[in-house]
């Protein structure tokens, strides 16, 4: 008990060290020359693109094209928070593996579907957003289901579902669990390095050690000492609003959804679990979207109900498709090609309710 009180504090306090002296303070006015690799994929928008660097917002000219894991070299002035006047010395494209890897799949939905449903196919499988027409980025925010295209927690769950009953077949117990842990943080590599899906993969980590050392452990412990464990890592996500979104939602979810679904049993099954999924995210999380961006959809939760029972069939049908493209090009444009009626249904949601 003693060992446990002390392993808290121990790591509230360097929590709280990490925060105080791992601040970069860089002056207003100050011109910069920073380099490093992106880890988040930059956003794209009508003729410039934005992604973050040593913690500065960063905006670039379109092109050059800044892909998720290049190496760059910017120069540009701080201002609260900003590189201005941002130049791009020089960039190195990625020749890593899973970088590589990321991009062809991501060619192969462009090369099979039509847009917006190839963006919306890899932004439910890989997370990718880059290449989202704008008009439907800004339908998919007006309905509060732009997580949907965002990795999440969600998709770590559904790889770790589908692959340990798998390896279950073949393997040891402890092998498994191993192989599931090397695939989930594969899946992190590919999707981003975003907040949600880290936060994901550092709990089924410790949820699968947990079980592994033949121990009990609640999720609001799993929740905190994960939510910690980041800060360490990176004090900068405590005021990165995925990070606050992720786990205000994950709390919510913990609190209240399963006491919304029983007071939804007359919904029907293939709505229910998005109904009151979304209802209980939205308790947590509405008030930060409606003080952060001014505006919140009432109907947000009947929109989600509405698509989110389509995700993990997208999300399996673009992982297929997307693999077997690069093996087999026309077998995995007929796989794609079953996901269609599912991004149609999703798509013209959407639009109706924007």
């Amino acid at each position: 008990m003693k060992k446990t009180f002390f392993f808290w504090i121990f790591l509230v306090v360097l929590v709280i060290f990490r925060l105080i002296f791992s601040r970069q303070n860089f002056p207003d006015g100050e011109r910069l020359r920073i380099s490093g690799r992106v880890l988040q994929e930059p956003v794209i928008y009508s003729s410039y693109q934005g992604f973050s660097l040593n913690n500065l917002k960063i905006y670039l000219p379109k092109f050059p094209e800044i892909h998720y894991g290049d190496k760059v070299i910017i120069e540009g002035v701080v201002q609260k928070g900003n590189l201005l006047n941002a130049t791009l010395v020089s960039f190195q494209e990625s020749s890593d593996f899973l970088f590589l890897l990321r991009q062809k799949i991501i060619k192969v939905y462009q090369k099979d579907l039509p847009e917006p449903h190839a963006s919306l196919i890899a932004g439910i499988t890989l997370g990718s957003k880059a290449s989202l027409p704008t008009d439907f980025w800004e339908n998919l925010k007006k309905t509060g289901v732009a997580h949907a295209v965002v990795a999440s927690g969600t998709n770590v769950v559904m790889v770790s579902s589908f692959l340990l009953p798998l390896f279950f077949l073949f393997l040891s117990r402890k092998k498994a669990i191993f192989l599931v842990l090397v695939s989930i943080f594969v899946y992190i590599v590919l999707s981003g390095f975003d907040a949600p899906i880290i936060r994901a993969g550092i709990m089924a980590g410790l949820t699968f050690w947990a079980q592994e050392e033949g121990k009990l452990v609640g999720a609001w412990r799993v929740l905190v000492l994960t939510a910690l464990i980041m800060l360490v890592i990176k004090p900068i996500w405590i005021s990165d609003l995925g990070f606050i979104l992720s786990f205000v939602s994950t709390a919510s979810l913990m609190l209240f959804e399963k006491g919304i679904r029983e007071k939804l049993k007359f919904v029907p099954e293939i709505l229910r679990e998005g109904l009151s999924t979304s209802l209980a995210a939205q308790i947590g999380v509405g008030p930060i979207l409606f003080v952060t961006f001014g505006q919140f959809n009432l109907l947000s939760p009947l929109i989600n109900a509405l698509v989110l029972w389509t995700i993990p069939y997208l999300m399996i049908l673009g992982a297929l498709g997307g693999v077997i493209g690069l093996i087999s090009p026309l077998l995995g444009q007929l796989v794609l090609y079953l996901a269609y009626p599912l991004t149609f249904w999703f798509i013209k949601v959407v639009e109706v309710f924007s």
